[in-house]
């Protein structure tokens, strides 16, 4: 009701700066006779004539006068203020209140991180990235970016890429162990696991193999992983964005490059979906940049 009241009070504003109804529609886009259906729709709802209506202009009553310079007042202010939401929304500012998986933020989200915070000058940034799990819902954060499969069905993910994890060793394990040919060899090599599973499914896009794995280390941190493997201490299942700087370096390579685990969510959390601009800006960004360099990765 009152968005419908505002769009009539811009609607008379127009025919009072047009000084007629055949102005003012032709200015509006819409036809005459719709217009002037309006303002008498106006004119009733108030119960107050504001226009003398002639054959060639329209005047303003006394009431016409006074309600004129109250709608300008109104819709300028109206106009005014979607400006100014459109700057906040193209310039958004605050504080960025995030939480961020260790491994993952500082090996690959960090440049991206740097990249938005030169788009976006307004925000300052404050991150979390402990192991801990944080609490969206009591705690103040505005997202948080998690890897695998959502935890919280309560919360509102929204998925920004699907990385596909491949099998990685260094130059130095293979020289020592020899490089597997097939999944199946795999159950004689050192694998590092995370969480003690005990078995890894590997596709190569017409069969999958389940092949059970072991090692002599049991690790909840990518990051450990990752490096040890580097130590020539075993093959990771990790995907190439984790493990991009060993790759570049020459301390890991690809294996079984025609085999990749079952590819694995990157996700926002977010306890609401009605966001501020500064997260609305964030997520659209990582979905972009991540699902565009996912689509590289696997090329």
């Amino acid at each position: 009701m009152v968005s419908d009241y505002l769009k009539d009070m811009a609607l008379f504003v127009e025919v009072v700066k047009a000084r007629g109804f055949r102005g003012a529609a032709a200015a509006l886009g819409m036809p005459n006779s719709t217009l002037s259906r309006r303002i008498s729709e106006l004119e009733k709802s108030i119960g107050l004539r504001l226009l003398h209506r002639t054959t060639r202009k329209v005047e303003l009553t006394e009431a016409g006068q006074a309600y004129f310079e109250r709608c300008k007042r109104i819709v300028d202010e109206a106009r005014l203020a979607h400006e100014q939401l459109g700057e906040m929304l193209a310039q958004p500012s605050g504080v960025l209140r995030a939480s961020l998986p260790v491994d993952f933020a500082v090996t690959y989200l960090a440049p991206l991180i740097a990249e938005f915070a030169h788009l976006y000058p307004g925000i300052t940034f404050d991150f979390d990235l402990t192991p801990r799990r944080v609490d969206l819902v009591s705690e103040p954060y505005d997202v948080a970016i998690r890897m695998g499969e959502s935890e919280n069905s309560q919360l509102i993910a929204r998925t920004l890429a699907m990385l596909t994890p491949g099998l990685y060793a260094s130059p130095g394990y293979l020289e020592r162990s020899g490089e597997p040919t097939k999944p199946a060899e795999l159950e004689r090599h050192e694998c590092f696991n995370i969480l003690r599973s005990g078995t890894w499914t590997l596709h190569d896009g017409r069969r999958s193999s389940t092949v059970a794995v072991s090692g002599r280390f049991n690790l909840n941190s990518v990051g450990m992983i990752r490096r040890m493997a580097s130590l020539d201490m075993g093959i990771v299942l990790l995907p190439e964005q984790i493990v991009a700087d060993e790759l570049a370096a020459g301390r890991l390579r690809r294996i079984l490059p025609q085999w990749h685990g079952t590819p694995q969510p990157v996700y926002a959390m977010t306890e609401t979906r009605l966001l501020p601009a500064k997260t609305q800006r964030f997520i659209e960004f990582l979905r972009e940049r991540l699902g565009r360099n996912a689509v590289q990765a696997s090329a």
